[in-house]
């Protein structure tokens, strides 16, 4: 009997005669972990939503078990045994943690046979299974009170609930912890056992090869290869996604150290952080690294005034500043850009033009006008020197990648001239190609004297790109590490104590 779960041949799909998908195939094995890589753009979006029905492809076939699947709807390939947990997280607040994972499945989970629902069978089926899990999340709570963490394991319970013979997870740990991201792989390894197939997608290379067996790449929309997992390492991966060789991920650092820009001492805000200090030089990057919830992102905002602190001195260039807006930071020299690029950071309907100059607007008045000229020329400046692709200005921000997307607001930040940028989590959902280009930008600023914070989840990206490294546990400042003695293992440490 073939171990073969699912064959995808020739797949193909165009919008408006560009090619989304141009012949793609992958073949997945029962009890397989596969991940599915790819720059955005690649094809990895169109290929999911084939999948699972929600797009019917141009041609090509997709056999489930021996069976060609045929693209009818949803809930059909939804029974056919085909689940996907998405990136962005789909539930309904007002409902319990057992009706989200239920939904639409209450009277076939109950039996029901009357036409009422029994609320204490569902509790108890959702309990059994999050117990099962491993998770601890009570059944009959409603979404709203649970964190974005605890709302994606409910998703994976759903996904788990429908006897899936074949999961799609992707980016699944995007807004989970460490903790969680242990107990998601340990859940993985379970369906893996039971014969369950996982298509996996996620652009954090470390996780790749925690957990797949298996990894095919699609580039600009064709197939590119399918390789064992063990025959690659992160350099060859990247190569096949980028088509080209990346030497380095990480630049090397070549800003000198200049005089202390920010000063930060003994900054507190109850519940979130307590005596914070530190000093950050003209071309210095410092990471900040910690589990959730360590205060990182609170960190952060009180400095740029958006949640300012209880108490505490921050300085600028040896200055005691007082700052209680974000517009007081931005006189004061301070950029921030956001971890949630999509709801803070840019405005998707509008222009990489208008988005870049929106916080620079009195610059490019002309008495009571805007000048279109100079904002134009402030615009093609910051799309010229931070490389961002984009068919022109008035090109809308929602349809630039996630790399492109993050470049129009840090060059938002940068027309502001500023001394010091909080960059919180700068390459969270964008790909490799994108971060390479990124972790450029944030070099070239410390090389003009610009002091960056960098805050990350991702160890690698604080080891590699740091000049030194705070560590925070539970809002406590536990350690401040040089480059040269900081190790995983080290930060780990200092992050649960």
């Amino acid at each position: 009997m073939s171990d073969i779960i699912l064959h995808i041949a020739g797949l193909s799909k165009s919008y408006s005669g560009i090619k989304a998908l141009d012949h793609v195939q992958l073949t997945l094995k029962k009890g397989e972990v596969h991940a599915l890589m790819g720059e955005n753009g690649a094809g990895k979006s169109t290929f999911m939503k084939i999948l699972v029905g929600l797009v019917k492809p141009d041609s090509g076939e997709i056999v489930l078990e021996g069976k060609r699947l045929e693209h009818n709807d949803v809930n059909a390939i939804l029974k056919k045994g085909i689940s996907m947990i998405h990136q962005e997280i789909l539930i309904i607040p007002e409902l319990t943690v057992a009706q989200n994972i239920f939904l639409g499945r209450e009277k076939e989970i109950t039996g029901s046979r009357t036409g009422w629902l029994n609320d204490e069978n569902i509790v108890a089926k959702a309990t059994s299974l999050l117990q099962e899990m491993g998770v601890d999340i009570a059944a009959d709570i409603r979404m709203r009170y649970l964190s974005v963490a605890q709302m994606q394991m409910v998703e994976i319970a759903k996904a788990i609930s429908n006897d899936a013979k074949v999961i799609i997870m992707d980016e699944p740990t995007s807004a989970i912890s460490d903790k969680e991201v242990a107990t998601l792989f340990r859940i993985i390894r379970e369906l893996k056992n039971k014969g369950v197939a996982i298509i996996y997608i996620s652009h954090k290379m470390d996780e790749i090869f925690e957990i797949a067996d298996t990894i095919t790449v699609l580039r600009d929309g064709k197939y590119i290869a399918t390789k064992k997992a063990a025959e690659l390492d992160n350099g060859s991966l990247i190569a096949m996604m980028v088509g080209r060789e990346i030497d380095k991920m990480f630049p090397e650092p070549v800003a000198e150290k200049g005089k202390v820009v920010l000063g930060v001492k003994n900054l507190s805000k109850k519940g979130k952080f307590s005596d914070i200090s530190f000093e950050v030089h003209a071309g210095e990057i410092l990471g900040i690294s910690g589990l959730m919830g360590a205060g990182r992102t609170e960190i952060a905002q009180a400095i740029y005034g958006l949640a300012p602190a209880d108490s505490g001195i921050v300085q600028i260039n040896g200055q005691e500043v007082f700052i209680k807006s974000p517009r007081d930071a931005v006189n004061f020299g301070i950029g921030y850009v956001s971890e949630d690029r999509k709801s803070l950071g840019f405005i998707p309907e509008l222009s990489v033009k208008q988005n870049v100059t929106l916080a620079s607007l009195s610059e490019h008045r002309r008495g009571i006008f805007i000048s279109n000229e100079s904002e134009d020329k402030a615009a093609n400046r910051i799309i010229a020197d931070l490389k961002i692709k984009t068919s022109g200005g008035g090109q809308k921000v929602t349809h630039l990648s996630g790399g492109n997307q993050q470049k129009v607001v840090i060059g938002k930040v940068l027309l502001s001239s500023p001394q010091v940028i909080i960059l919180d989590e700068p390459t969270r959902g964008v790909d490799v190609g994108a971060k390479f280009e990124i972790y450029k930008l944030i070099s070239n600023l410390t090389a003009n004297g610009i002091a960056v914070i960098m805050i990350s989840s991702e160890l690698p990206e604080i080891l590699g790109m740091s000049d030194r490294i705070m560590v925070l546990s539970k809002g406590i400042q536990t350690a401040m590490l040089t480059r040269q003695e900081a190790t995983q293992e080290l930060i780990m440490k200092y992050s649960v104590q």
